[in-house]
């Protein structure tokens, strides 16, 4: 947000200031203020009643009121004959202060809408980062500084640019008006002459306008979808917030395609939308004025009642009618287009866990069950385009219908005057292209109602993202809730814990539970007895439950489940996850593998492919055993990581882990009878009197080996 203390304040005494001088000028030199004042007034008292304002909104805020001064300070000077006569064609018409003004007031009216304020909410957050970087231009500047203002000088730039091309076009509408007067007129010389001087002056000042307003705007997109992108993965991989979301519901669904699809979709709409309608609006203004003053003198079709700017409000008149019936027919597109992202993001997902389960299902025959459930999900997908189908054909039928008439309706009522001698060729052509550009731009939201549908659509999205990773970050964070905190005796401690479910129903009370350093132990309990749990608490991710849980400080744990994680891409990134490349040489990779009893995967560590499909489950534990043994962990959580193991196998590993990690105390969860000989102490999940599972300190009958 802008600083409300001292950034809008300033802004608004300076409007003032400037109102306050237009009228004691207008007063003194008998000039007319009375616009300037009026606008300079309203502007700074929405800028004083508006605060905060949106740090992105700002941005234009700030350009339209220095604007406003600014152009005002030259139409002063012209009209009290400071500004010198040589320079006179640089003074911007009185008109053109009161517009930027008039921007201005409506960039804060407009940031206090609901929906605005949602989208700048998540805009804003570029606009107001801290973080430094570095740009190249060309091959010889390179500049060094803070993100937002590269961002705020980007869209400054962008502005000013827009700004000009929409004076050209200005210009260029007089050229059209000349020229086909001199043609009409068969004036050759001035023919050629506006053609060589006005025409191919300002069309190439256009294009390369145009060309730099496209690689500018295409850099500040990039750079906002990723400083965006990088905000949201953080944000949601940070201190395990991913996996608390999953308890968030529906809300968290699909965030691969929130942070792949609907950032990018978000900063290109946010951009298009905020400088398209810009360029609307000035557009609209200026355009407005060339058709209030051709139609100035125009009376009804048919009837000698005069109505001045009668073009302007044909127009006026003509655009929001067909916006009202464009929204009556169209608003119901905004929750379909929600729908429909979400059913598309269900429908790949499905396919991408199929294709991860691909054995699974071979072997149980599900592939019938599956191609029902596909079938299904993409029957949604199917259904819901239909109704966005048959909601758009309606949209289409009237927007098609409302473009067609736009384009006759000024030549209609401009006729009459033409045959009657009354304007020439040329004013009429002004006339339809000037009444079709303010159309067009009072037509903003009709011609871009399922854009707007769509990303409305995405902003809920993002909104509804950005309130399940908040749910997931104070998720057992508040009171009451697992406490950890630091062992004194280097043991991992357990004390006064309730385990529970996220529906709140408790499973696992423990009074008080010690696992000693160097001492392996084996938790043991029938299913749903909380063991692994109490595991997922311990390495701090569970967040349901009230306790305290002590570790010790300095050393370092290492939690292996039952289906270890393996990503995509060559076996040594697969081996050495999470840790990065270099962190080990092949060489300790390759013993890791071969104690592990993977020697065959040593020699393929350049290898790419998807390795969670290619290995078996067996192998994808003993891979994750191999990772082990490379971080040497202090403390080694198994959570059934050899249940896919035949016992002679499993026995082997057990005895390759005592000897290959020393100094690693081992805690197992298992069911397996086998595994209580690898242990010197074992540990059963017993259901007590309120039916809660607690831990039962039971030493083995087996002697340790």
């Amino acid at each position: 947000m802008l600083d409300r203390s001292r950034g809008l304040p300033l802004l608004a005494a300076a409007a003032l200031g400037f109102a306050v001088l237009a009228f004691a000028a207008g007063r003194a030199a008998g000039l007319e203020t009375l616009g300037l004042t009026l606008t300079g007034l309203v502007l700074a008292a929405a800028l004083w009643f508006g605060r905060p304002l949106s740090s992105f909104l700002s941005i234009f805020v700030v350009l339209f009121t220095a604007e406003y001064i600014v152009f005002g300070a030259l139409v002063l000077a012209s009209g009290l004959g400071l500004w010198p006569t040589a320079l006179a064609g640089l003074v911007p018409p009185p008109s053109l202060p009161v517009t930027v003004g008039i921007f201005g007031i409506l960039v804060v009216l407009i940031g206090r809408i609901p929906v605005i304020r949602t989208i700048v909410g998540i805009a804003d957050r570029y606009f107001e980062t801290s973080d430094t970087t570095t740009a190249t231009i060309g091959t010889w500047v390179r500049w060094t500084g803070r993100e937002r203002r590269l961002a705020v000088a980007a869209v400054v730039f962008l502005v000013l640019v827009n700004q000009a091309q929409v004076a050209i076009s200005v210009r260029l509408s007089f050229f059209n008006r000349d020229w086909f007067n001199a043609i009409q007129n068969r004036d050759e010389p001035t023919f050629w002459s506006l053609l060589y001087t006005v025409f191919l002056f300002w069309a190439m000042i256009l294009i390369a306008s145009s060309v730099v307003e496209y690689l500018v705007q295409s850099s500040l997109l990039i750079r906002w979808r990723r400083w965006l992108t990088g905000r949201y993965v953080d944000q949601w991989l940070g201190e395990g917030n991913h996996y608390r979301m999953g308890f968030a519901g529906a809300s968290a669904d699909n965030p691969d395609q929130r942070i792949a699809e609907d950032i990018k979709s978000f900063t290109d709409t946010t951009y298009s939308f905020s400088i398209q309608l810009l360029s609307q609006v000035s557009t609209l203004v200026s355009f407005s004025i060339i058709l209030w003053g051709i139609s100035a003198d125009f009376t009804l079709p048919g009837t000698e009642i005069r109505v001045p700017g009668l073009l302007f409000w044909i127009a006026l008149a003509y655009a929001s009618a067909g916006t009202l019936i464009t929204h009556l027919i169209g608003r119901q597109l905004i929750p379909l287009f929600f729908n429909q992202q979400r059913y598309e993001a269900d429908f790949r997902f499905s396919l991408a866990r199929l294709r991860e389960y691909g054995e699974q299902v071979a072997l149980l025959g599900g592939e019938p069950t599956e191609r029902r459930l596909l079938g299904g999900r993409f029957g949604a997908v199917v259904e819901n385009f239909y109704r966005i189908v048959n909601r758009r054909k309606l949209l289409m039928m009237f927007t098609s219908l409302y473009g067609q008439m736009s384009v006759i309706i000024p030549y209609v009522v401009a006729a009459p005057f033409y045959f009657l001698n009354k304007v020439q060729l040329g004013t009429l052509t002004q006339t339809a292209g000037a009444f079709g550009r303010v159309e067009g731009s009072l037509s903003f939201f009709i011609d871009r109602y399922v854009v707007l549908a769509d990303y409305k659509a995405v902003v809920d999205r993002l909104s509804t993202f950005d309130e399940a990773i908040g749910r997931g970050q104070v998720l057992g964070r508040t009171e009451p809730r697992i406490a950890h905190a630091a062992a004194p005796d280097g043991a991992v401690a357990v004390r006064d814990l309730t385990l529970r479910l996220p529906d709140g129903r408790a499973i696992v009370a423990v009074d008080s539970l010690t696992f000693r350093p160097g001492e392996t132990t084996l938790v043991t309990g029938p299913s749903g007895s909380g063991k692994s749990t109490l595991f997922r608490a311990i390495a701090g991710i569970w967040p349901f439950g009230e306790g305290r849980i002590e570790v010790p400080t300095g050393r370092s744990m290492l939690l292996l489940p039952q289906r270890p994680y393996i990503p995509i891409g060559p076996l040594r990134g697969a081996v050495l996850y999470p840790a990065g490349e270099g962190a080990h040489d092949d060489a300790a990779i390759g013993e890791a593998l071969r104690l592990a009893r993977l020697p065959q995967l040593a020699e393929r560590l350049d290898e790419e492919r998807s390795w969670a499909q290619t290995l078996s489950l067996g192998e994808q534990q003993r891979l994750a055993l191999a990772r082990a043994i490379l971080a040497r962990p202090d403390w080694l959580f198994l959570d059934e990581a050899t249940a896919a193991l035949d016992e002679p196998m499993e026995e082997a590993v057990y005895r390759m882990l005592a000897e290959a990690l020393p100094g690693t105390t081992v805690i197992s969860i298992g069911h397996r009878s086998t595994l209580v000989g690898f242990h010197e102490r074992r540990i059963d999940m017993r259901p007590g009197a309120a039916g809660l599972f607690a831990p039962v300190d039971v030493r083995s009958a087996v002697p340790a080996q």
